[in-house]
């Protein structure tokens, strides 16, 4: 099957630090590459993958050139022109274009897209199937108008809790994200620390991480991005207590750099408050061996085994007592859970089947 991947153009593929978008769009094209599939990556520049890559634009946003983001917007009696930094809404319309356009032209039987809402539009003018994973986009009401402008079109949900955020959309499957198992191996053996990985957002809950560390007398390690527009939440509610010792920030990890901290780990903290559709932290902690200890939101209910590979809480006070419990875990149970349900191969023959379906 000739498939056309159309990725997020915000961080290279794969991505060195952040970008869990770009990074299901990686996995799955591996993926499909190995199921046989010809696939055509549409990506940034200084990608690479096995399958055919297009890159549409010169560099990803995050890594354009220091010099050209910065740039002020000014005009140029040289010129003539209003000068100033890349504008990231033209570059992904031309992005989405330059796929869109061999699409129009006959040359994929299915077009995939993990571009938020951007792509939709297109997805009545080409002639294949536009294919739309949501990575939780539907979160954002201001999205809803355009989702449901062309709810006809067929998205598959990476958790089944993620089609509560919009359930009159065509939810075709439900996919959940797959890693590269050997990139985290398991491990038995844990060491006696806490660990929260994510962004440093009130809905990821890492004030509440920090609570419950403390409150049980574990050490707690942090990890992720930290935010310009939470700013003043994490030197309010976060920064203060990080000294170094009982809680330490390790920095925005490259999921390399991750492994061995998830190996160790007595378990991850997932205190959120939101609807989170499939985070990768979960699925690569649980593929170390390493539980979860997380709230009913989200696809949390989908990935923890109650008792078996993590404990489901609805209160900081119960993740402590959860903490106390953690001995009760066969460290196996949450490796045999991933490589059965959130590998690279499950999730490449689900969309495998997802676009068989459509095309017959």
């Amino acid at each position: 099957m000739k498939i056309a991947m159309l990725a997020p153009i915000s961080w290279p593929i794969p991505p060195s630090g952040y970008g869990p978008w770009e990074q299901v769009a990686c996995n799955l094209t591996e993926g499909l590459v190995k199921l046989g599939h010809e696939v055509t990556l549409f990506c940034a520049g200084g990608s690479t993958s096995p399958a055919q890559v297009v890159e549409t634009v010169p560099y990803s946003l995050s890594t354009w050139p220091e010099a050209e983001r910065i740039r002020k917007r000014a005009y140029d009696a040289g010129t003539g022109l209003l000068e100033g930094p890349p504008d990231a809404r033209v570059l992904e319309q031309l992005h989405i274009a330059t796929c869109m356009e061999r699409a129009a032209a006959g040359e994929f039987d299915v077009v995939h897209s993990h571009l938020h809402v951007h792509a939709l539009v297109f997805g009545r003018l080409i002639k294949c199937p536009l294919v739309s994973s949501l990575h939780g986009a539907a979160w954002v009401r201001a999205a809803h108008p355009i989702f449901l402008a062309y709810k006809e079109l067929p998205f598959v949900s990476l958790s089944n809790a993620e089609r509560t955020l919009l359930p009159e959309l065509n939810y075709v499957a439900t996919v959940y994200n797959g890693i590269p198992l050997d990139s985290f191996p398991f491990e038995p053996t844990k060491e006696d620390y806490l660990l929260f990985a994510g962004r440093f957002a009130p809905e990821k809950g890492p004030a509440e991480a920090i609570e419950v560390a403390k409150k049980s007398g574990r050490r707690l390690l942090m990890a992720g991005l930290i935010e310009e527009q939470y700013r003043d939440y994490y030197d309010a509610k976060v920064g203060p207590h990080i000294d170094g010792k009982n809680v330490e920030y390790l920095g925005l990890l490259t999921q390399k750099e991750l492994a061995p901290v998830y190996s160790k780990a007595a378990a991850v903290l997932f205190m959120i408050n939101w609807c989170e559709p499939c985070s990768m932290v979960g699925i690569e902690a649980q593929a170390s061996g390493t539980p979860l200890i997380g709230t009913r939101f989200g696809y949390l209910p989908e990935i923890i085994i109650d008792g078996e590979t993590g404990f489901l809480v609805d209160s900081v006070d119960d993740a402590v007592r959860a903490v106390n419990k953690l001995d009760n875990i066969e460290t196996a149970n949450c490796r045999t859970n991933i490589e059965t349900r959130f590998s690279i191969p499950v999730m490449a023959k689900g969309y495998d089947a997802v676009y068989k379906s459509l095309v017959k």
